[in-house]
């Protein structure tokens, strides 16, 4: 168990690091100066050069990279300042232990650090700290909606056995996973916010906190949560629907399965009690995926219903050449990722111990 433990954190680290290399070197050739962007484009050339400078951006690209991996790394080697905790990292200093010392430089065992915004000059973490429980929120919403009905509508067509009723819902499932997410938010919100906004009372931007127009302070806005959960779960609620209902098909022509029937239980009974726990293995391994892939996904739901989460940060970034904020939101997603893939073998491995033999 061990070495299977091993195994998946060693590739969930190479996979890390492929992302942060691509994702720094794409930037770094995409035209554009973050000095000039945080100046304005009337900044002189003297202001200019000395805000490169400042972040660093005057190096040679390959000096940029091995500096931001030697941020990120917990194990890295950086410039000690007079007091003995504190080391030199980008523009900041950080408190560190150093395990080995050489002249003015040690070799420090430290928290990652993700940089400054360039935009705010707040640290990248507390940029990500603020946003990313609002983004949390949304994707657990959004797969709770799709298990809970998915599974509920699997079991219905199943269930009855109709074979229009299974033709419809294979063409729901199709059209669920085929339409594209930013499509689907700006649909949703312009049919039950705008169209019927008289009824529903939704909004077609919101994020959950808002402040009252009466002056009676920050509130939570939990209505504002329900068109981009729907947009964000439509796609997953398609998989899981078909899978329940596959699986389960497949479970009901069993031995075990006909056997309950011939003890005189009812169809009903035998579907919830017997069939329905063992189909719901691939459903399972659906959801565990689809979470992590919410996380990406949200970035174009979040900015179309302004959700203030992963999703608009990542857009603010782009639209200025925010590097450490976007590396930042990018290499989060790709931990959660990585953490929840590796507990989903981890799982497999327990349940089944021929898994760790891959």
């Amino acid at each position: 168990m061990g070495k299977f433990i091993g195994r998946r954190l060693w590739y969930g680290f190479w996979v890390l690091l492929g992302v942060v290399s691509l994702v720094f070197f794409l930037f770094t050739i995409l035209p554009g100066d973050p000095a000039r962007m945080m100046l304005g484009q009337r900044a002189d050339l003297a202001s200019v050069d000395a805000i490169r400078e400042e972040l660093g951006l005057d190096r040679p690209t390959g000096v940029q990279f091995v500096n931001y991996l030697n941020d990120l790394s917990p194990l890295s080697v950086h410039h000690r300042t007079d007091s003995s905790s504190l080391f030199f990292l980008d523009r900041d200093t950080y408190s560190a232990w150093a395990l080995l010392t050489l002249g003015r430089h040690s070799l420090v065992l430290k928290k990652p650090y993700l940089r400054r915004s360039y935009q705010s000059n707040r640290p990248v973490t507390e940029v990500l700290a603020q946003a990313l429980p609002n983004t949390l929120l949304l994707a657990s919403t959004s797969i709770l909606f799709a298990m809970i009905a998915g599974v509920a509508l699997g079991v219905l067509v199943a269930f009855r056995n109709s074979r229009l009723l299974a033709r419809t819902t294979l063409v729901f499932s199709v059209f669920g996973m085929a339409l594209p997410s930013f499509f689907a938010a700006i649909i949703i919100a312009w049919f039950f916010a705008f169209v019927l906004g008289d009824w529903t009372g939704l909004n077609m931007t919101g994020s959950l906190h808002e402040v009252d127009d009466f002056g009676r302070g920050e509130f939570f806005a939990w209505k504002n949560l329900l068109l981009p959960a729907l947009t964000l779960g439509i796609r997953p609620l398609a998989v899981v629907t078909e899978l329940t209902r596959s699986s389960l098909q497949q479970v009901l022509g069993m031995d075990y399965i006909r056997t309950a029937h011939a003890k005189g239980l009812s169809r009903m009974r035998v579907v919830t009690r017997h069939a329905l726990k063992n189909a719901l293995n691939p459903v399972v391994t659906a959801v565990s995926g689809w979470f992590a892939s919410l996380l990406a996904g949200a970035v174009f739901v979040e900015f179309v219903f302004d959700w203030k989460g992963l999703g608009v940060v990542i857009v603010q970034a782009l639209e200025h050449y925010d590097f450490p904020v976007l590396m930042g939101a990018v290499l989060l997603i790709s931990v959660m990722l990585v953490v929840l893939n590796i507990l989903v073998d981890l799982i497999y491995g327990l349940l089944d111990p021929r898994v760790r033999l891959q």
